[in-house]
């Protein structure tokens, strides 16, 4: 078989990169390990807690290599690291640490409570021509993805309200976690649907939070956002209450030719309902199941970002917009700090 430019056999496969996880606490951790372990592009090398009030590393993971921080953060072989603490603020500080050190990273939600910091990530990230790829859960979900498709090719008309919601209920250890931080549950989950909504709309005008404690410890845990924009409002609202609130979660785009909704979030369940057919609709209401794409969930996040390492493509997510989607989380949750 003849050689390619530059040594590389024609038709040879791409070396696997390289990855590690920082971290073991975050909700998403074990779901991203697996993901990493059953993807050719990645050659999983192992996990590391280097925090006291991190969770020990339980049988969830299975037989994953332990490293030490030390380890991932020096071998300059290592060209991804996946940040995964429960806490915002470490995981914020472990990405510096992880960009000084040449990394490509995959940074967990939501990315901390210091806006300057995270700004100055990115912008040390991109001076070393490197990526911060951010957690967002619902980015690659097929029916969000196609209400959103609907809405920017104008087959719903003009849109003027975006409106999602998540509802669970939280037990007192989490409720204590959500907490520490001003915007409580905002922060955590709204972060989110916040990213939806200004992945759609941009930048809103305005920003109002509404941040409720109904509860007796402190945590905001009935939150609104409303975003004002020129033609538009989006509203974002979650409560720790609601019994089966999982089942409940919507995501609904209303438009001046008609409206596409998903719930719930899990699976994919999407309906639309137009005035006049447009694009692959027809007029009146059809509900579909838009498959998801092969693999395990969060592959294709690193099936994308593995692609941007390896110079196949560019983010779909700039760092100007995860950086004025953290801004306006922020102003939320009044947190925001300039």
């Amino acid at each position: 078989m003849a050689a390619a430019a530059g040594g590389v056999m024609a038709g040879a496969e791409p070396a696997r990169i390289r990855a590690a996880m920082i971290g073991t606490g975050h909700g998403h951790a074990h779901s991203k390990v697996l993901a990493l372990r059953s993807m050719r592009e990645y050659e999983f090398l192992g996990v590391c807690r280097p925090e006291a009030e991190d969770p020990a590393i339980g049988p969830a993971f299975g037989e994953v290599p332990r490293l030490r921080v030390e380890e991932v953060l020096g071998d300059t072989r290592i060209g991804m690291v996946a940040i995964e603490f429960a806490d915002p603020d470490t995981n914020l500080e472990y990405a510096h640490r992880a960009v000084a050190a040449g990394k490509f990273v995959h940074l967990d939600k939501p990315p901390g409570s210091n806006w300057q910091s995270f700004r100055r990530l990115l912008g040390e990230a991109g001076k070393r021509g490197l990526v911060v790829q951010m957690g967002y859960q619902w980015r690659y979900h097929p029916a969000m993805m196609a209400a959103m498709e609907a809405a920017r090719q104008g087959w719903l008309g003009r849109v003027y309200r975006f409106r999602a919601s998540i509802d669970k209920p939280i037990g007192a250890a989490e409720r204590k976690h959500l907490a520490k931080y001003r915007g409580g549950m905002m922060f955590s989950e709204g972060c989110h649907l916040i990213d939806r909504a200004t992945w759609l709309l941009g930048e809103p005008k305005k920003v109002t939070g509404v941040l409720a404690r109904h509860g007796s410890d402190g945590l905001a845990d009935n939150c609104v956002a409303i975003l004002e924009y020129a033609g538009a409002l989006a509203e974002i609202s979650m409560a720790g209450y609601l019994p089966q609130g999982n089942q409940q979660r919507y995501l609904e785009i209303r438009g001046t030719n008609g409206w596409a909704r998903v719930q719930p979030y899990t699976g994919s369940s999407l309906t639309v309902e137009l005035q006049e057919a447009a694009g692959p609709y027809a007029a009146g209401r059809q509900t579909l199941s838009p498959p998801y794409p092969p693999g395990l969930g969060y592959t294709p996040d690193f099936a994308e970002l593995a692609a941007v390492m390896g110079q196949r493509g560019r983010p779909v997510y700039s760092a100007a917009h995860d950086l004025m989607t953290h801004r306006v989380l922020l102003q939320a949750c009044d947190m925001l700090t300039l």
